[in-house]
């Protein structure tokens, strides 16, 4: 069977369901699960997305009926396709063991059934299984043999970010939270890379994925993967996350640190990064405030095990490609990106295959030289911090 690479989102919130009920209270009311497999579809370009929040029933009864009216369609291999994509059926869901702070694991499931199952489990140990990222009042350890005997697909989720994850809000090593063996792969978040993760030891033998955790539809695919894969369905990921059979992760597309929101450390009083260099100061550089919240890089150097010799990316770790979202260069506006995607498809043709002299054509020289730069990650960053994203900076 021939092998091809095949673009992934992983984490894609839904917001509501058709009849207006809210899941994720936080994400847009667009995010509806047949709004995002259209968008990812026909505007963004990816073969697969996870869509988050489908042990809701509410969501379930969406999925249910689109696949009834025939727009879409379960496959042999797992996985539900709608035109150009597949998607994933998956579950955010948070966890908070004894002694330790909270932390997001996402849950994939092979069929609708399966899911279906699931949620009649999670219902017995959660206060509301019809909203997204819900606590579950079961030991983290609990939770993932359970996913796993269900065969399922069990990933910690963004897990260096301050707020609810493995290492910057739980623990300092993922080994005090889960068993190590019965993790399929991690997440690193908006604000790290495979360079930062290099860090952690424990980290190196995993397969790393860059997902948009999308709040909105603009945000799908601003982080995503580059698979290799017989055909974009749950068996040929699983293999993937594996590394086995020729499968497997052929690229990680995310954004360059810097611009992610939790990236350096940051004071909680005047909002101001404090501090781009090597460590973070203990005091704000602008206010005087000692009430400063470490952002990811400064976590990550303080809970490293190789602060000596620095970090260790493995030769086989696929290489980590600093992606910048279209909404991200400047004057590049809704009508002009629609103008472009009417011309050329997709968000990923424009990212990754439109040659220079046609975005100069179709787009100006200005914009055809930021996405050049993008691609070639010669873009010059704004950093990041205290719940703010980063930027682009202008000409």
């Amino acid at each position: 069977m021939t092998l091809r690479p095949f673009y992934a989102d992983l984490h894609i919130h839904i917001g509501r369901t058709e009849e207006g009920k809210a899941v994720k209270i936080s994400a847009s009311d667009q995010l509806t699960f047949y709004n995002i497999a259209h968008e990812a579809s026909s505007r963004k370009g990816m073969d697969m997305i996870g869509i988050i929040d489908c042990q809701s029933p509410s969501v379930q009864k969406d999925i249910r009926h689109y696949l009834e009216q025939g727009e879409m369609e379960e496959l042999p291999g797992g996985g539900i396709r709608y035109h150009r994509s597949t998607v994933i059926l998956g579950s955010e869901i948070e966890v908070r063991d004894p002694g330790m702070g909270p932390a997001h694991l996402l849950a994939y499931m092979p069929t609708l059934e399966a899911m279906e199952a699931f949620t009649g489990w999670l219902d017995k140990h959660m206060k509301n299984v019809g909203l997204s990222s819900q606590r579950i009042y079961v030991p983290a350890r609990v939770l993932q043999e359970e996913v796993l005997g269900r065969g399922g697909l069990f990933v910690p989720a963004h897990i260096f970010t301050p707020h609810k994850s493995v290492y910057g809000s739980s623990s300092s090593r993922m080994e005090h939270l889960l068993e190590l063996d019965g993790i399929d792969a991690v997440e690193l978040g908006l604000s790290a890379d495979s360079q930062m993760a290099g860090y952690l030891s424990e980290l190196d033998r995993y397969t790393f994925l860059t997902n948009s955790d999308a709040h909105s539809l603009a945000k799908i695919g601003r982080e995503y993967n580059k698979l290799q894969l017989a055909e974009p369905s749950f068996a040929e990921l699983r293999q993937a996350l594996a590394g086995k059979n020729g499968r497997g992760v052929l690229a990680n597309y995310g954004l360059n640190p810097r611009l992610g929101k939790y990236h350096r450390t940051y004071c909680s009083v005047c909002n101001a990064v404090a501090g781009d260099g090597e460590l973070a100061p203990e005091r704000c550089p602008d206010c005087g405030s000692a009430k400063i919240v470490r952002g990811v890089m400064d976590r990550i150097l303080d809970i490293s095990d190789r602060k000596e010799t620095g970090p260790f990316v493995p030769q086989n770790r696929p290489p980590y490609y600093y992606q910048v979202p279209l909404e991200y260069i400047p004057g590049l506006g809704p009508k002009k990106l629609d103008a472009l995607l009417a011309e050329y498809g997709t968000e990923m043709n424009l990212l990754h295959r439109v040659a220079r002299e046609d975005l100069e054509r179709t787009a100006g020289p200005d914009i055809a030289d930021f996405i050049m730069k993008a691609r070639e990650d010669k873009l010059v960053l704004e950093v990041g911090g205290g719940g703010k994203y980063g930027k682009v900076a202008g000409k």
